[in-house]
Protein backbone atom coordinates (compact mmCIF):
# COMPACT_ATOMS: atom_id res chain seq x y z
CA UNK A 1 0.00 0.00 0.00
CA UNK A 2 1.48 3.26 -0.82
CA UNK A 3 2.68 5.57 2.33
CA UNK A 4 0.34 8.22 3.35
CA UNK A 5 1.74 11.90 2.59
CA UNK A 6 0.42 14.83 4.74
CA UNK A 7 0.74 17.76 2.08
CA UNK A 8 0.31 20.87 4.57
CA UNK A 9 -0.79 24.27 3.09
CA UNK A 10 -0.83 27.60 5.08
CA UNK A 11 -3.32 29.71 3.80
CA UNK A 12 -3.28 33.58 5.00
CA UNK A 13 -5.23 36.52 3.07
CA UNK A 14 -5.24 33.96 -0.18
CA UNK A 15 -8.55 34.05 -1.17
CA UNK A 16 -7.73 34.84 -4.91
CA UNK A 17 -5.25 32.12 -5.78
CA UNK A 18 -5.72 29.39 -3.18
CA UNK A 19 -8.42 27.52 -5.20
CA UNK A 20 -5.62 27.30 -8.15
CA UNK A 21 -2.96 26.05 -5.60
CA UNK A 22 -5.18 23.25 -4.28
CA UNK A 23 -6.31 21.96 -7.38
CA UNK A 24 -2.55 21.37 -8.10
CA UNK A 25 -2.35 19.25 -5.41
CA UNK A 26 -5.75 17.15 -5.49
CA UNK A 27 -4.62 16.36 -9.24
CA UNK A 28 -1.61 14.68 -8.07
CA UNK A 29 -0.79 11.06 -9.55
CA UNK A 30 0.12 10.17 -5.99
CA UNK A 31 -3.79 9.75 -4.52
CA UNK A 32 -2.93 8.58 -1.13
CA UNK A 33 -2.91 12.56 0.22
CA UNK A 34 -3.62 14.11 3.24
CA UNK A 35 -4.16 17.97 2.86
CA UNK A 36 -4.31 19.81 5.63
CA UNK A 37 -5.50 24.02 5.15
CA UNK A 38 -4.36 26.13 7.42
CA UNK A 39 -6.12 28.80 8.04
CA UNK A 40 -3.95 31.26 9.89
CA UNK A 41 -6.74 33.79 11.23
CA UNK A 42 -7.22 35.45 7.45
CA UNK A 43 -9.25 38.65 7.38
CA UNK A 44 -10.51 37.86 3.71
CA UNK A 45 -12.57 34.99 2.78
CA UNK A 46 -9.97 32.16 2.57
CA UNK A 47 -11.57 30.38 5.58
CA UNK A 48 -14.99 29.98 3.65
CA UNK A 49 -12.71 28.76 0.21
CA UNK A 50 -11.23 26.43 2.10
CA UNK A 51 -14.16 24.83 3.43
CA UNK A 52 -15.41 24.93 0.21
CA UNK A 53 -12.61 23.37 -1.57
CA UNK A 54 -13.17 20.62 1.35
CA UNK A 55 -16.47 19.88 0.04
CA UNK A 56 -14.87 18.99 -3.52
CA UNK A 57 -12.29 16.46 -1.82
CA UNK A 58 -12.57 14.32 1.03
CA UNK A 59 -8.98 14.21 1.50
CA UNK A 60 -8.62 17.93 2.21
CA UNK A 61 -8.99 18.93 6.03
CA UNK A 62 -9.59 22.47 6.86
CA UNK A 63 -7.87 23.99 10.79
CA UNK A 64 -8.53 27.39 11.63
CA UNK A 65 -6.34 29.39 14.02
CA UNK A 66 -5.22 33.02 15.22
CA UNK A 67 -3.11 34.41 13.12
CA UNK A 68 0.48 33.23 14.19
CA UNK A 69 2.74 33.38 11.08
CA UNK A 70 3.66 30.61 8.55
CA UNK A 71 5.68 28.81 11.25
CA UNK A 72 2.87 28.44 13.58
CA UNK A 73 0.27 27.22 11.03
CA UNK A 74 3.07 25.10 9.16
CA UNK A 75 3.13 23.61 13.01
CA UNK A 76 0.01 23.31 13.30
CA UNK A 77 -0.56 21.22 10.21
CA UNK A 78 2.51 18.94 11.34
CA UNK A 79 0.63 18.51 15.03
CA UNK A 80 -2.57 17.41 13.40
CA UNK A 81 -0.89 15.06 10.03
CA UNK A 82 -1.46 11.34 10.43
CA UNK A 83 0.41 11.00 7.21
CA UNK A 84 3.88 9.00 7.21
CA UNK A 85 5.81 11.66 5.46
CA UNK A 86 4.91 15.47 5.05
CA UNK A 87 5.36 18.27 2.42
CA UNK A 88 4.44 21.79 2.48
CA UNK A 89 2.68 23.77 -0.42
CA UNK A 90 2.85 27.82 -0.31
CA UNK A 91 -0.53 29.04 -0.70
CA UNK A 92 -0.12 30.28 -4.37
CA UNK A 93 2.50 28.31 -5.72
CA UNK A 94 1.96 25.46 -7.77
CA UNK A 95 3.31 21.55 -7.77
CA UNK A 96 3.08 19.57 -11.03
CA UNK A 97 0.94 16.82 -11.46
CA UNK A 98 3.63 13.98 -10.23
CA UNK A 99 5.75 15.95 -8.08
CA UNK A 100 4.79 13.49 -5.26
CA UNK A 101 4.89 10.28 -7.26
CA UNK A 102 8.25 11.13 -8.18
CA UNK A 103 9.71 12.04 -4.81
CA UNK A 104 8.23 8.51 -3.76
CA UNK A 105 9.49 6.63 -6.90
CA UNK A 106 12.95 8.66 -6.06
CA UNK A 107 13.24 7.47 -2.63
CA UNK A 108 12.19 3.61 -3.28
CA UNK A 109 14.66 3.76 -5.98
CA UNK A 110 17.94 5.27 -3.55
CA UNK A 111 16.69 2.19 -1.14
CA UNK A 112 16.48 -0.21 -3.38
CA UNK A 113 19.42 -2.83 -3.17
CA UNK A 114 20.50 -1.00 -0.03
CA UNK A 115 20.19 -3.08 2.99
CA UNK A 116 18.22 -1.54 6.06
CA UNK A 117 19.91 -0.70 8.80
CA UNK A 118 18.35 -0.22 12.06
CA UNK A 119 20.86 2.62 12.86
CA UNK A 120 20.79 4.78 9.88
CA UNK A 121 19.41 8.10 9.71
CA UNK A 122 16.52 9.54 7.79
CA UNK A 123 17.08 11.27 5.01
CA UNK A 124 14.88 14.28 3.07
CA UNK A 125 13.42 13.91 -0.77
CA UNK A 126 14.43 17.29 -2.70
CA UNK A 127 12.78 17.98 -6.09
CA UNK A 128 13.53 20.52 -8.67
CA UNK A 129 11.86 24.13 -8.62
CA UNK A 130 11.27 26.82 -11.22
CA UNK A 131 10.51 30.56 -10.55
CA UNK A 132 7.52 32.74 -12.65
CA UNK A 133 6.59 36.17 -12.05
CA UNK A 134 3.21 37.73 -11.63
CA UNK A 135 2.93 37.62 -15.59
CA UNK A 136 3.61 33.92 -15.90
CA UNK A 137 6.86 34.51 -17.60
CA UNK A 138 9.73 32.47 -15.72
CA UNK A 139 12.68 33.75 -14.19
CA UNK A 140 16.51 32.55 -13.17
CA UNK A 141 16.69 28.96 -11.54
CA UNK A 142 17.73 30.32 -7.99
CA UNK A 143 19.12 26.81 -7.56
CA UNK A 144 20.10 24.05 -10.61
CA UNK A 145 18.77 20.79 -10.04
CA UNK A 146 21.73 17.67 -10.57
CA UNK A 147 21.90 15.82 -14.03
CA UNK A 148 20.98 12.70 -11.75
CA UNK A 149 19.38 11.66 -8.48
CA UNK A 150 22.05 12.05 -5.71
CA UNK A 151 22.99 12.06 -2.29
CA UNK A 152 23.93 15.07 -0.75
CA UNK A 153 25.12 14.45 2.54
CA UNK A 154 23.66 16.78 5.65
CA UNK A 155 27.12 18.78 6.29
CA UNK A 156 27.54 19.26 2.52
CA UNK A 157 23.62 20.53 2.45
CA UNK A 158 24.46 22.93 5.04
CA UNK A 159 26.98 24.69 3.48
CA UNK A 160 25.67 25.15 -0.04
CA UNK A 161 22.56 27.02 1.94
CA UNK A 162 25.12 29.47 3.42
CA UNK A 163 26.76 29.30 0.10
CA UNK A 164 23.47 29.94 -1.84
CA UNK A 165 23.85 26.92 -3.98
CA UNK A 166 21.35 24.67 -2.09
CA UNK A 167 17.15 25.24 -1.98
CA UNK A 168 16.61 25.99 1.56
CA UNK A 169 12.84 25.76 0.91
CA UNK A 170 10.72 23.05 2.51
CA UNK A 171 7.88 23.14 -0.38
CA UNK A 172 10.82 21.27 -2.84
CA UNK A 173 11.09 18.41 0.65
CA UNK A 174 9.58 15.35 1.59
CA UNK A 175 10.38 14.83 5.21
CA UNK A 176 9.88 11.87 7.13
CA UNK A 177 7.34 12.71 9.57
CA UNK A 178 8.08 11.57 12.84
CA UNK A 179 11.32 13.75 11.80
CA UNK A 180 9.15 17.15 11.78
CA UNK A 181 7.03 16.06 14.65
CA UNK A 182 10.38 15.96 17.03
CA UNK A 183 11.67 19.22 15.34
CA UNK A 184 8.59 22.07 15.21
CA UNK A 185 9.52 25.20 12.78
CA UNK A 186 10.46 28.33 14.82
CA UNK A 187 7.28 30.43 15.30
CA UNK A 188 7.11 34.74 15.00
CA UNK A 189 10.63 34.44 12.47
CA UNK A 190 11.25 34.57 8.72
CA UNK A 191 14.06 32.13 7.28
CA UNK A 192 12.45 29.56 9.27
CA UNK A 193 13.09 26.56 6.60
CA UNK A 194 16.56 27.87 7.17
CA UNK A 195 16.71 27.17 10.65
CA UNK A 196 15.11 24.36 10.55
CA UNK A 197 17.31 22.70 8.54
CA UNK A 198 20.35 23.91 10.66
CA UNK A 199 18.86 22.27 13.73
CA UNK A 200 18.06 18.66 12.43
CA UNK A 201 21.45 18.38 10.09
CA UNK A 202 22.75 16.30 12.99
CA UNK A 203 19.80 14.26 12.67
CA UNK A 204 19.35 13.27 9.13
CA UNK A 205 22.24 11.38 6.72
CA UNK A 206 21.19 14.38 3.65
CA UNK A 207 19.09 15.16 1.30
CA UNK A 208 17.95 12.94 -1.71
CA UNK A 209 18.09 16.02 -4.78
CA UNK A 210 16.08 14.67 -7.97
CA UNK A 211 16.98 15.50 -11.38
CA UNK A 212 13.21 16.73 -12.41
CA UNK A 213 11.32 19.93 -11.67
CA UNK A 214 8.15 19.55 -9.87
CA UNK A 215 7.69 22.76 -7.44
CA UNK A 216 6.41 25.83 -9.49
CA UNK A 217 7.28 29.03 -7.16
CA UNK A 218 5.31 32.50 -7.73
CA UNK A 219 6.93 35.90 -7.04
CA UNK A 220 4.26 37.80 -6.02
CA UNK A 221 4.89 41.85 -4.55
CA UNK A 222 3.96 42.10 -1.32
CA UNK A 223 4.23 38.83 -0.17
CA UNK A 224 6.60 38.49 3.30
CA UNK A 225 10.48 38.69 1.65
CA UNK A 226 8.79 40.96 -1.63
CA UNK A 227 7.69 44.34 -0.93
CA UNK A 228 5.28 46.88 -3.11
CA UNK A 229 7.89 49.42 -3.15
CA UNK A 230 11.07 49.94 -2.28
CA UNK A 231 10.70 52.22 0.68
CA UNK A 232 9.20 49.11 2.45
CA UNK A 233 11.80 46.90 5.08
CA UNK A 234 11.10 43.61 5.18
CA UNK A 235 11.60 41.61 9.04
CA UNK A 236 13.40 39.20 6.94
CA UNK A 237 16.23 41.27 6.66
CA UNK A 238 16.83 41.16 10.50
CA UNK A 239 15.86 37.43 10.80
CA UNK A 240 18.39 35.74 8.85
CA UNK A 241 20.96 37.83 9.92
CA UNK A 242 19.96 36.37 13.49
CA UNK A 243 19.73 33.23 11.18
CA UNK A 244 23.96 33.78 10.67
CA UNK A 245 24.70 34.53 14.24
CA UNK A 246 22.92 31.38 15.12
CA UNK A 247 24.87 29.21 12.43
CA UNK A 248 28.38 30.64 13.71
CA UNK A 249 27.55 30.22 17.44
CA UNK A 250 25.92 26.96 17.61
CA UNK A 251 26.83 24.82 13.91
CA UNK A 252 30.24 26.11 13.48
CA UNK A 253 31.56 24.55 16.92
CA UNK A 254 30.23 21.09 15.62
CA UNK A 255 31.14 21.57 12.27
CA UNK A 256 34.41 23.39 11.77
CA UNK A 257 34.56 22.91 8.24
CA UNK A 258 31.33 25.36 7.49
CA UNK A 259 33.39 27.85 9.43
CA UNK A 260 34.35 30.17 6.21
CA UNK A 261 31.16 29.42 4.31
CA UNK A 262 29.08 30.39 7.92
CA UNK A 263 31.37 33.78 8.08
CA UNK A 264 30.26 34.54 4.47
CA UNK A 265 27.08 33.75 5.31
CA UNK A 266 26.94 36.21 8.43
CA UNK A 267 29.15 38.78 5.97
CA UNK A 268 26.21 38.49 2.89
CA UNK A 269 23.09 38.65 5.04
CA UNK A 270 24.47 41.95 6.62
CA UNK A 271 25.02 43.00 3.63
CA UNK A 272 21.44 42.96 2.36
CA UNK A 273 20.49 44.32 5.66
CA UNK A 274 22.28 47.25 5.52
CA UNK A 275 21.61 47.78 1.59
CA UNK A 276 17.55 47.63 2.53
CA UNK A 277 17.41 49.26 5.89
CA UNK A 278 16.01 52.83 5.92
CA UNK A 279 18.70 55.29 5.59
CA UNK A 280 16.41 57.20 8.65
CA UNK A 281 16.29 54.39 10.99
CA UNK A 282 20.59 54.06 10.20
CA UNK A 283 21.05 55.61 13.99
CA UNK A 284 22.79 55.01 17.48
CA UNK A 285 19.50 54.42 18.94
CA UNK A 286 18.94 51.08 16.67
CA UNK A 287 20.62 49.06 18.48
CA UNK A 288 19.96 46.08 15.55
CA UNK A 289 21.70 48.54 12.92
CA UNK A 290 24.66 48.94 15.55
CA UNK A 291 25.00 45.31 16.25
CA UNK A 292 25.12 45.44 12.38
CA UNK A 293 28.39 47.87 12.00
CA UNK A 294 30.04 46.18 14.77
CA UNK A 295 30.25 43.16 13.28
CA UNK A 296 31.12 44.29 9.68
CA UNK A 297 34.08 46.51 11.87
CA UNK A 298 35.45 43.09 13.58
CA UNK A 299 35.36 41.54 10.44
CA UNK A 300 37.37 43.38 8.20
CA UNK A 301 39.88 40.87 7.73
CA UNK A 302 37.25 38.59 6.27
CA UNK A 303 35.82 40.66 4.00
CA UNK A 304 39.41 41.21 2.84
CA UNK A 305 40.10 37.28 3.11
CA UNK A 306 36.81 35.26 2.59
CA UNK A 307 37.40 33.37 -0.54
CA UNK A 308 33.35 32.93 -1.43
CA UNK A 309 33.10 36.73 -1.50
CA UNK A 310 33.33 38.72 -5.18
CA UNK A 311 35.21 41.57 -5.70
CA UNK A 312 31.17 43.35 -6.12
CA UNK A 313 30.24 41.81 -2.20
CA UNK A 314 33.83 43.33 -0.88
CA UNK A 315 33.36 46.66 -2.26
CA UNK A 316 30.30 47.15 -0.88
CA UNK A 317 30.85 45.53 2.22
CA UNK A 318 34.06 47.73 2.95
CA UNK A 319 31.93 51.02 2.06
CA UNK A 320 29.37 50.63 4.20
CA UNK A 321 31.87 49.58 6.99
CA UNK A 322 33.08 53.05 6.79
CA UNK A 323 31.10 55.06 5.56
CA UNK A 324 27.34 53.55 5.89
CA UNK A 325 24.84 56.34 5.51
CA UNK A 326 26.71 58.01 2.70
CA UNK A 327 26.94 54.94 0.60
CA UNK A 328 23.57 53.98 1.43
CA UNK A 329 22.25 57.55 0.08
CA UNK A 330 24.20 57.14 -3.00
CA UNK A 331 22.77 54.06 -3.31
CA UNK A 332 19.13 54.78 -2.83
CA UNK A 333 19.99 57.68 -5.85
CA UNK A 334 20.89 55.18 -8.16
CA UNK A 335 18.52 52.69 -7.05
CA UNK A 336 15.85 55.02 -7.50
CA UNK A 337 16.77 56.19 -10.63
CA UNK A 338 16.62 52.30 -11.86
CA UNK A 339 13.37 51.64 -10.49
CA UNK A 340 11.93 54.69 -12.37
CA UNK A 341 12.99 53.74 -15.80
CA UNK A 342 11.48 49.96 -15.08
CA UNK A 343 7.94 49.49 -15.00
CA UNK A 344 7.89 51.38 -11.89
CA UNK A 345 8.39 48.56 -9.15
CA UNK A 346 11.45 46.56 -7.82
CA UNK A 347 11.96 43.03 -9.96
CA UNK A 348 11.86 39.78 -8.57
CA UNK A 349 15.61 39.52 -8.81
CA UNK A 350 16.77 42.94 -7.90
CA UNK A 351 17.93 42.64 -4.63
CA UNK A 352 20.02 39.31 -5.14
CA UNK A 353 21.66 41.32 -8.03
CA UNK A 354 22.46 44.33 -5.90
CA UNK A 355 24.49 42.17 -3.49
CA UNK A 356 26.17 39.88 -5.98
Amino acid sequence: MESLISVIIPVYNAEAFLPATVRTVTAQTYRNLEIILVDDGSSDGSLSVCRALAREDPRIVVLHKENGGAGSARNCGIRASHGEYIGFVDSDDAVRPDMYAAMMEGLSRWQEGRAADAGSLPLLVQTGRIEVNERGERLPDAVTPPAQMELVGAEAFAGSLLLYTGDSSFCTKLCPASLLRDNLFEEGTLGEDFGLYMRIMDRISGVLCLPSVGYEVLHRRGSATRRRNPSQFSKAYIDIVRQADLVEKAIVPVHPSLAQAAVRFGLFERLDYMLHVPVRDMTEENAFYQSVCGYLRAHVRDTLKNPFLTGKNRLYLLLLTYAPVLTRKVHWTLRGKAILQSEGGESETEAREDRS
